[in-house]
């Protein structure tokens, strides 16, 4: 099989010089590699993923002098197999329905503090681990919560899905050709949501299901989401699907080192596009001449 890559972006904004930067990276792999990148368009999000915002991925691809095989593959088309995904897991009781809001949880874990005197575990992101309150839940309390309607996320077990998995690992690779194994411990996520209360998949469903069907061999990505690596490693494991190869870059900061981002109103390259930048001059500024 050949090298097949993927850049997926989330379109809840116009893309920056970070992006441009993974996209980049993407492209340069995939031809040392012999292979070909294909790009994803994560659109989970009914709200932000406006149409403007899609088109301008494409566009700003497009002008840095990008190609790829079209269409893009949308994830808010391919709702059903997610749902079909997570009714898999359910079936195998590693699934559990999840009441809880965020204020909810952010309570829960500020009364455990002041109980213990210690600080809550946090994921690798710095998030409190989830404290398991709907885990708890009785089977009858569950049918009872599932058929009241309510809006409901779905939680993934962990501890349950590392029993039945066994441990797992993922391989990592770098541009040079070199490989090794890396050891996956998702229990630092803690029970992760993988079915949200608005919509039927998260980011670590998708994601794993994405690759799998489009049938990618190499994922080259930032280092902001090399940890969550473990969790996809499990779901693949769970799934019985074969895991692609994890190459996790660099990523670009600002003046103050914080990392460039949509959230940060980082300056998109559209803004830039309109400054008198050139492809070539971004090109050249990242590193690919």
């Amino acid at each position: 099989m050949d090298p097949l890559l993927r850049f997926a972006p989330s379109p809840n904004g116009r893309l920056h010089l970070g992006h441009a930067f993974s996209a980049l990276v993407n492209d340069a792999v995939a031809r040392r590699l012999g292979g070909r990148w294909l790009l994803r368009i994560e659109d989970i999000d009914p709200v932000r993923a406006t149409p403007e915002n899609i088109a301008g991925i494409e566009e700003d691809l497009a002008w840095l002098g990008l190609d790829w095989p079209k269409p893009p593959r949308r994830q808010s088309e391919h709702m059903a197999e997610y749902r079909a995904g997570a009714d898999r897991l359910r079936a195998a009781n590693l699934l559990y329905p999840c009441r809880c809001s965020r204020g909810e949880i952010a309570a829960a874990v500020a009364d455990r503090e002041a109980e213990t005197g210690q600080p809550w575990p946090r994921d690798p992101d710095g998030t409190p681990l989830y404290p398991g309150t709907c885990r708890k839940l009785g089977a009858a309390e569950r049918e009872r919560l599932v058929a009241s309607g309510r809006p409901l996320a779905w939680r993934l077990d962990v501890a349950a899905a590392i029993r039945g998995a066994g441990r797992v690992s993922w391989r990592a690779f770098d541009p040079a050709g070199r490989e090794w194994i890396v050891d996956a411990r998702p229990e630092r996520w803690g029970d992760v949501v993988l079915v949200r209360k608005e919509t039927p998949t998260s980011y670590n469903l998708s994601v794993v299901l994405d690759d799998a069907a489009q049938g990618i061999t190499h994922v080259v990505r930032g280092v902001d989401l090399e940890a969550a690596t473990d969790v996809h490693a499990l779901l693949f494991a769970l799934f019985g699907l074969a895991a692609p190869l994890y190459h996790h870059h660099r990523l670009l900061t600002d003046e103050t080192g914080q990392k460039l981002a949509k959230s940060r109103n980082s300056l998109p390259l559209a803004a830039l596009r309109q400054n008198g930048e050139t492809p070539d001059g971004i090109r050249r500024r990242l590193g690919f001449p």
